[in-house]
């Protein structure tokens, strides 16, 4: 031991993971905000730089009717938001080619729409998030809005448009091996 101080691998350890854990939830809240931002434009066609900067005075980290927003990573949800909205006609390309025969794009509701367009767009364009790690967090937000079904369609969907541009199939984990949520 260095100076006799146990505890220094320990508490660089605990920061470490503590930096780690905040990432993620911020990297988590971008995700959501991304998706309710790119909702929000379908709907209301509100223009991409004017959402940006109300989503970054007065939603991130806000809170609104006695509901706290997270603080998300800025600049990885001005990425998501600008990125998917950039190449939409590819993204909506990569989700059309995975939808059943008989489905149109046209036939998802818009926040199933938004939560695919920004997913697909993250395996697209982030290959610093790990396939995994994307997948799971849009079945996450999935959540917010849908019931089991629909998640595990996000899940497929995701599934697949990760194949198609990252090539491979999504690892599992092994069976007893300790689960982390990466990003």
């Amino acid at each position: 031991m260095l100076r006799g101080d146990e505890a220094r691998p320990r508490d660089y350890i605990a920061a470490l993971m503590s930096r780690t854990a905040a990432r993620s939830r911020a990297r988590a809240a971008a995700r959501l905000a991304a998706v309710q931002a790119l909702y929000q434009h379908e709907m209301e066609g509100t223009p991409v730089p004017q959402l940006l900067t109300e989503f970054h005075h007065h939603r991130l980290g806000a809170t609104i009717e006695d509901v706290e927003y997270a603080d998300a990573d800025i600049a990885f949800f001005d990425d998501l938001v600008k990125g998917t909205q950039a190449r939409l006609d590819e993204v909506d390309r990569l989700i059309a080619a995975r939808l059943s025969s008989g489905w149109s794009f046209d036939r998802l509701d818009k926040p199933m729409k938004a939560i695919l367009r920004v997913g697909t767009y993250e395996l697209l364009a982030r290959s610093d998030v790990p396939v995994g790690a994307a997948i799971s967090e849009y079945v996450d937000v999935a959540d917010a809005f849908y019931e089991r079904r629909e998640k595990g369609f996000v899940n497929g969907i995701l599934d697949a448009v990760a194949k198609d541009v990252r090539g491979g199939s999504t690892p599992a984990p092994a069976p007893d091996a300790p689960t982390a949520k990466a990003d």
